[in-house]
């Protein structure tokens, strides 16, 4: 008989509701077990109020808090199992004598549920394929627009029919090969080139598919982790001052004295609904400081993995020693994902666009304040900017596939790499069985997306990922 779990969904905290998740065989008995005067017929799918108590037969149990209860009868249900939702306030006291009281009726073999056990379990039972299963905990991680849609899609299913209709083209050129391999005197044959100039054209279709798929990685790297910006500039040039206006909060000291930031600070957010991940940095330069130098080292280590480097300059002040380190050291970076503010524009402006573009001939400017109104407007620009370099402008993820997930991003490329093994087998006259096998590890590296011929070391890996209650 299969075990009834039951865990906390909620968050843990104060909360306005707070919810205690039951499935198995034993959820309407439990169900019972803990409401306080349970109608004699339940109706699947209903919610009723009433006290939840430690055993709804003992007329001196006291209630523990008022409830909603529902009950989902299988297979209409998330896990596809016999489920019970209660919906109390969201005290952490209250729901954990609930979940207390759910685990002492002893019935359906009632058992804690591990981690992201109740989403394994839709898996497993039908409901959702793997990548779908996947994407709920990327919709509980999103941190922007842009991840949460991208997430809703996955879930929805849109990932999971891309994959599957490459498959079946894949398995039609399978089924091919498996005649020209069993019936090599008949209508089939493959060691003419004609015949294997089709076979080849048909696998590059495949190939180009999973490479479209493949090309969304990027986009999909940015969705997950943030674009990586990294703020840079001699110091007091107002690097601080802009990530604060980029935040929207005082999270950098702002001081008028040199070296004020002596380590890299880095924070996530969303700028215009992309996710970001903003780093200030010490600033570049000459220091006997053994603290100060450690800073400086991190400042060359942050640029080197930036996404985007945003160069701060002190507009107020012509080009000295130090912004001229700073340049020399920058020039030599790409400098496409590149943005130059020239700040403290409100000060007087004794450093024009020209003087930059000797250095940095390819790098977009903008002239800027952060002080008031500038830094909102400064903050915008930014993000225009990050949408124009990234081309985020035309990403809609409701209509489109975008790969976030490391594991998809490993299997896409083993089916890459198999499928250009099977086109270069066949292309060089090597026998039809081992191009066959190239294609068919594609095709398996392709089902291990959605779930299919996946084991359980890899299920424990992607559902260990999941919060408790999920």
């Amino acid at each position: 008989m299969a075990d009834t779990i039951a865990a906390i969904s909620t968050a843990p905290g104060e909360a306005g509701i707070g919810i205690v998740r039951v499935s198995g065989p034993g959820s309407l008995d439990i169900m019972r077990k803990v409401m306080e005067k349970s109608p004699e017929d339940i109706e699947p799918r209903h919610m009723y109020l009433a006290g939840a108590v430690r055993d709804s037969g003992n007329p001196l149990s006291e209630t523990i808090d008022q409830a909603l209860f529902a009950y989902m009868k299988a297979p209409a249900s998330y896990t596809g199992e016999d489920m019970l939702e209660i919906q109390a306030h969201g005290s952490v006291v209250s729901l954990k004598k609930i979940l207390e009281a759910v685990l002492d009726t002893g019935i359906g073999n009632i058992r804690m549920a591990e981690p992201g056990e109740f989403t394994k379990l839709a898996f497993l039972n039908g409901k959702m394929d793997l990548s779908q299963a996947e994407a709920v905990i990327d919709i509980i991680q999103a941190k922007s627009d842009l991840s949460l849609g991208i997430a809703e899609a996955q879930h929805e299913g849109r990932l999971s029919e891309t994959v599957k209709e490459i498959r079946e083209s894949l398995m039609d050129i399978l089924a091919e090969m498996a005649v020209g391999i069993d019936y090599p005197d008949e209508d089939y044959e493959f060691d003419d080139e004609g015949a294997n100039s089709e076979l080849v054209n048909k696998l590059r279709w495949v190939l180009s598919d999973v490479e479209d798929l493949l090309d969304t990685a990027d986009i999909g790297r940015i969705a997950r982790e943030g674009v990586k910006l990294v703020i840079v500039g001699k110091p007091n040039a107002g690097k601080s001052s802009l990530m604060n206006a980029i935040l929207g909060e005082g999270r950098v000291i702002v001081t008028d004295v040199p070296g004020t930031t002596r380590d890299t600070v880095e924070e996530s957010a969303s700028l215009g609904g992309v996710p970001i991940v903003l780093v200030d940095t010490a600033g570049i330069r000459e220091t006997g400081d053994k603290v100060e130098k450690i800073g400086v080292e991190r400042t060359t280590q942050a640029i080197a993995s930036a996404d985007m480097v945003l160069l701060v300059l002190d507009g107020s002040r012509e080009l000295d020693e130090e912004d001229n380190m700073v340049l020399n050291y920058v020039e030599q970076m790409s400098q496409e994902r590149m943005l130059v503010l020239i700040n403290k524009e409100d000060l007087g402006s004794s450093i024009s666009e020209e003087t930059v573009r000797e250095k940095l001939p390819d790098a977009r400017i903008i002239k800027t304040s952060l002080v008031g109104k500038g830094a909102a407007e400064a903050a915008r620009r930014i993000s225009e900017e990050i949408g124009e370099i990234f081309e985020l402008g035309n990403i809609k993820p409701s209509e489109m596939n975008i790969i976030t997930n490391e594991r998809h991003v490993r299997m896409l490329k083993n089916a890459v790499m198999n499928l250009d093994e099977a086109i270069n087998m066949l292309q060089n006259g090597e026998p039809l069985e081992v191009a066959e096998l190239s294609a068919h590890y594609a095709y398996d590296s392709l089902g291990k997306i959605i779930g299919e011929e996946v084991g359980d070391e890899i299920l424990n890996t992607v559902f260990s990922r999941f919060c408790l209650g999920k």
